[in-house]
């Protein structure tokens, strides 16, 4: 039977409530050793009229055609249950679970509000249950103990069904035990209380009138809750919309004709360079030798040579003769590869170990995955290898200390590069002894060193790479330029204001900082541990942009007053997790434009950060000013107009290993920034305190017109207050800078004279 109206409705809960009082009066008497059989008929006579007793009869007689009804719908689901065919498995598993949860809420995977049984037979089985098991309730009309959420479930606008449908299989008849259901909530929760459930049963005026008070307290509880998650998005990020920050796309300013200059080495014809065309070297099938110390040391050279014996007990081979027969020799295993790689490299034999590249091939990668990596995957690497002489034809130059000088080159010949540094080929770099003791590493001999789980996920970013090059290889170019500044803003006299800033505790720099100035919080050997065990934001960003890797191969380590810009490279993979929770996730297509130069519109900028032994060793006036101009020089321009300036996309710079302070680091960045005519997007990586300390001190200052110049005077002022402490300081930065803010908004710039000099000037308020 379905019930159509309300009156009908209530006359089945009458009939209800009649059989409870009857069925628990005959229990009462029972247990006191009565024979109930005629009283019970006789108060039953007198308790209702011969009307009410055929309502209640004629209710029981729908009811079990309910009954019966529903079950042989359930009868018909579970025979079409084994031929349906679910289109995501996690929605079956879903289901099962919920399906035996006692709380009996359908939850949505995708966290939506569970939404109320369609069918009426579950509803009515409910009605079923609680006429045929009278001995579980009690007689008492009270919220604790009749008002099950049973019987709630009957009113269309009650809480959601804490039965799930499922569950009323073969037992359907037979109500679940008192202890397995909900209780009632309580009324303050939004639910009814017994004074509304009864208001219910004897009055459909008063009924419709509850219903509609109850929708409307929804409607406020729902739309309460809608401005909780709306508030909570707006919290993620604060201050100005990221999608107002300039972004190099933006620009209306042409790129003049890519040319070699006496400071800019250009690899490639750049006459011939079109869109979609791989680069042509320069020069083309004409190997230029140089063995040197203003160039990288090519394998190809003819002055590489290899110790051989001879009759004489002496001699003298071509090294690159000996790496090319060992790596055309067929590489079908991990020991193969280390077999080919020391052969070339015997003095390192007993030291090298080849542990981590041997794991990956027989843990770390499918099977499938190992005969592609070596039937398609090495063949194609070691072919791109033996192609130097004919890729990189002329003499790479090293990007000095001290010297202002770019470098452009094609992915090609940055992918043949890689392809020598996987197989370990370039010579002199082996050592810290050697002349290249101050360049980062560059052979990826100690990648494979070890069974660390971050070494092979390490080796399969980077495979995903090679798979990629090897397979199609990209038509771009790259230039990495070290820039060097001899002259320094004074920062105590700086009149500039603070720019725009957007700040948030999600996202990543590399995502939703496209086509910004991203920062690389570098080591001063630029990449770090990438081919170590280091797995911190450098070493990620080298191996999702591995063609970052390539630039330790020429350039030296940065002094305080450098950095390094790379403009071009590309993002290969997708990641997951940090240091020990690293994963490779999958292949990653970049769509990020290219430039004039078929460079993609990505610029990293490389600055190396200060590491601290002490906490307070930041605070002195010349770490800070050594810092302010470390930003500075990675986020200046000369001659070119703010206006074409991209926004800085950076972060909490140098404060992991390296101890520095969030706070004081964010607001130097923010100085830098300005004073250099760039906006910034901080990314906090999850640090929802920070992201509103820094925004609430930037609207502050901002608000106040307080200049960079002010600023650095207050700074120096933290620093005397700062030494005396022992350990950490007793006023935190914020708090002092707003103190000093409100009391005297434009301190006098008298703290000593500021070296526009790369060296940092020394101040009375120094703490050394």
């Amino acid at each position: 039977m379905v019930v159509k109206s309300v009156p009908e409705l209530f006359a089945v809960l009458h009939s209800s409530k009649c059989l409870l009082l009857c069925s628990t009066e005959q229990k009462n008497k029972y247990n006191h050793g009565e024979d109930t059989t005629s009283e019970n008929s006789s108060e039953l006579n007198m308790s209702f009229e011969s009307g009410q007793k055929k309502s209640s009869q004629d209710a029981m007689k729908d009811n079990e055609s309910a009954e019966s009804t529903r079950k042989r719908k359930e009868q018909d689901d579970a025979k079409q249950d084994p031929k349906c065919d679910m289109d995501s498995k996690d929605t079956i598993l879903t289901n099962v679970v919920d399906s035996n949860d006692t709380t009996g809420q359908t939850k949505p995977s995708n966290g939506e509000k569970a939404s109320e049984p369609s069918s009426p037979d579950a509803k009515l089985s409910k009605l079923t249950c609680m006429a045929t098991e009278m001995t579980n309730l009690s007689p008492q009309l009270n919220a604790s103990e009749t008002c099950s959420t049973d019987v709630e479930m009957v009113s269309p606008h009650s809480p959601t069904s804490k039965e799930s449908p499922r569950n009323l299989g073969e037992n359907a008849s037979a109500c679940p035990d008192s202890e397995s259901k909900t209780p009632i909530p309580n009324p303050d929760d939004d639910t009814k209380d017994i004074s509304e459930v009864t208001e219910m049963e004897t009055d459909d005026v008063e009924q419709n009138s509850t219903a509609v008070t109850e929708e409307s307290n929804c409607n406020q509880t729902s739309s309460s809750a809608s401005g909780q998650v709306d508030e909570q998005k707006e919290t993620k990020w604060l201050g100005t919309p990221i999608e107002e920050l300039r972004r190099r796309s933006q620009f209306g300013q042409s790129l003049p004709h890519l040319r070699a200059t006496d400071n800019h080495k250009v690899l490639i014809r750049t006459d011939l360079l079109k869109a979609g065309e791989l680069p042509i070297p320069y020069p083309l099938h004409k190997f230029r030798d140089s063995w040197d110390d203003m160039t990288v040391k090519m394998p190809c050279s003819e002055k590489n040579l290899f110790p051989v014996e001879s009759e004489d007990g002496s001699g003298l081979q071509s090294r690159w003769e000996l790496i090319s027969s060992a790596l055309k020799g067929g590489l079908k295993s991990s020991l193969d590869i280390r077999d080919a790689i020391l052969s070339y490299n015997t003095a390192h034999a007993k030291r090298w170990d080849f542990t981590a590249l041997n794991v990956l091939c027989t843990e770390g990668l499918e099977n499938c995955e190992v005969q592609f990596l070596f039937n398609n995957i090495l063949p194609a690497m070691v072919e791109l290898t033996v192609k130097m002489p004919e890729i990189c034809t002329q003499p790479i130059p090293l990007l000095k200390m001290g010297m202002n000088q770019s470098l452009t080159m094609s992915q090609k010949q940055i992918a043949c590069l890689l392809a020598n540094a996987f197989f370990c080929t370039f010579p002199r770099r082996n050592s810290r002894k050697s002349e290249y003791s101050n360049y980062p590493e560059i052979n990826f001999y100690r990648l494979f060193e070890g069974s660390f789980p971050r070494k092979i996920e390490k080796l399969k970013t980077l495979l995903c790479y090679f798979r990629r090059v090897t397979t199609s290889m990209p038509t771009g170019l790259v230039t990495f330029m070290r820039q060097g500044l001899s002259n320094f803003p004074k920062w105590e006299s700086s009149n500039t204001q603070l720019t725009r800033l957007h700040i948030t505790c999600e996202g990543t720099i590399e995502d939703q900082g496209y086509e910004m100035l991203q920062v690389d919080f570098a080591n001063r050997m630029v990449g770090g541990g990438v081919t170590g065990l280091g797995l911190v934001q450098e070493e990620i960003r080298f191996l999702i942009n591995p063609e970052l890797i390539i630039s330790r191969l020429f350039t030296e380590a940065l002094e305080h007053n450098e950095c390094l810009i790379i403009t071009g490279t590309e993002q290969y993979s997708k990641y997951s997790g940090y240091a020990e929770s690293y994963r490779w996730k999958e292949n990653h297509t970049d769509e990020t434009p290219r430039d004039e130069w078929q460079r993609r519109r990505t610029e990293i900028v490389a600055l190396d950060a200060l590491k601290y032994m002490h906490f307070m060793e930041q605070f002195q006036p010349e770490k800070m000013t050594r810092d302010l101009n470390k930003a500075y020089c990675g986020f200046v321009r000369h001659g070119v107009d703010p206006q074409n300036l991209s926004a800085v996309a950076t972060g909490n710079w140098g404060c992991g290993a390296f101890g520095g302070d969030t706070r004081l680091k964010a607001l130097l960045q923010l100085m830098a920034a300005a004073e250099a005519g760039r906006d910034v997007a901080y990314f906090t990586f999850g640090d929802e305190e920070l992201m509103r300390d820094v925004h609430d001190l930037h609207t502050f200052l901002k608000d106040r017109h307080v200049t960079v110049g002010t600023l650095y005077c207050l700074l120096k002022q933290y620093s005397n207050v700062l030494c005396k402490t022992a350990l950490r300081p007793d006023v935190s930065l914020y708090g002092f800078l707003y103190e000093q803010v409100s009391s005297d908004p434009d301190p006098e710039p008298n703290m000593g004279p500021s070296d526009s000099h790369s060296e940092p000037s020394t101040s009375p308020a120094n703490c050394l």
